[in-house]
């Protein structure tokens, strides 16, 4: 499989650092989907081009989660105890500046264009990450800033892959971007329904765990819309706190009773149908089923 020469490749990069301790670390971070591999590799094949731009975005995409779970006290990552907990949060920094600066390095020898484009995914994302913070610090209804944090933050990355990847092999770089920041957003919409409708095995982490963290996601949003001034005031009491199961059952009912998550997915899927729309009129089928898995996927 292609994507097994990507995996190499990433291999290849960190052995080359030269440090065993920093090989022993890597080796043991869960590898998640490879969403972003898989959509560069259908865009634009397997040159040693398109699978160093592939290893360099998980790199990136690696650290980012590392210092994402530091930000966030994260317990774990995927189901297994996270680097922030197992090794303390200056190993886990500094294993996130090492990936970045290896992946920016490993950039420079595949195109100049290419690493403008993701190296500016990489400033956007980094604002996203500050954005994300400021507004988990206090309950808030600003949907525009929630959902330019999330473009930020995910969407960027996802859509800088699709870029590079139409820029690599001749396509139309506007359509592939324009692909690949829906499904990034569409993406993130859905982790975090997820978070609110899914149990904690499947999701590899507490359910309504963004809430308890401070992120006042979309469904939240939308809840408060819906509430009684009394109801708006008990759910702003639950914000950033350990909730018993009480609790957590009443915001569930709370998002039933309105109807909420079906609000939710429906803002995703009229992401993801523009997508699949603008694949299937460029013959891109593959990527257009990928899109469609996003919305149907379970976590």
């Amino acid at each position: 499989m292609v994507v097994n020469a990507v995996e190499r490749k990433i291999e290849q990069y960190i052995s080359e650092l030269d440090d065993q301790y920093v090989s022993k670390l890597y080796r043991n971070l869960p590898h998640g989907k490879r969403l972003r591999t898989k959509l560069i590799l259908k865009i634009a094949g397997s040159s040693l081009k398109v699978v160093k731009t592939a290893a360099t975005v998980e790199m990136i995409h690696a650290a980012s989660l590392l210092h994402d779970d530091v930000i966030d006290d994260a317990n774990t990552r995927r189901g297994k105890v996270s680097v922030n907990v197992s090794e303390g949060n200056k190993t886990a920094i500094m294993m996130g500046d090492i990936l970045y600066s290896k992946a920016f390095f490993e950039l420079n020898s595949i195109s100049p264009l290419v690493a403008r484009v993701i190296s500016n995914a990489v400033v956007q994302l980094s604002l996203g990450e500050l954005a994300d913070v400021q507004l988990s610090k206090v309950f808030h209804t600003n949907r525009d800033a929630y959902l330019k944090m999330l473009y930020q933050k995910t969407a960027s990355l996802m859509e800088a892959s699709a870029e590079s990847a139409a820029i690599l092999v001749g396509k139309n770089r506007n359509a592939y971007r324009q692909y690949g920041h829906n499904l990034g957003l569409a993406f993130q919409m859905i982790d975090d329904i997820l978070d609110i409708t899914e149990d904690s095995k499947t999701l590899g982490k507490p359910a309504l765990h963004d809430f308890v963290e401070g992120k006042v996601t979309l469904p939240y949003i939308y809840l408060y819309e819906k509430l009684a001034q009394e109801d708006r005031v008990f759910l702003i009491s639950l914000h950033r706190k350990h909730l018993s199961k009480e609790e957590a059952g009443w915001i569930k009912a709370a998002m039933k009773k309105y109807g909420i998550i079906e609000k939710s997915y429906l803002e995703a899927k009229v992401l993801v149908d523009e997508a699949i729309e603008l694949m299937e009129s460029l013959g891109e089928k593959d990527l257009s089923n990928i899109a469609k898995a996003m919305i149907e996927r379970k976590f």
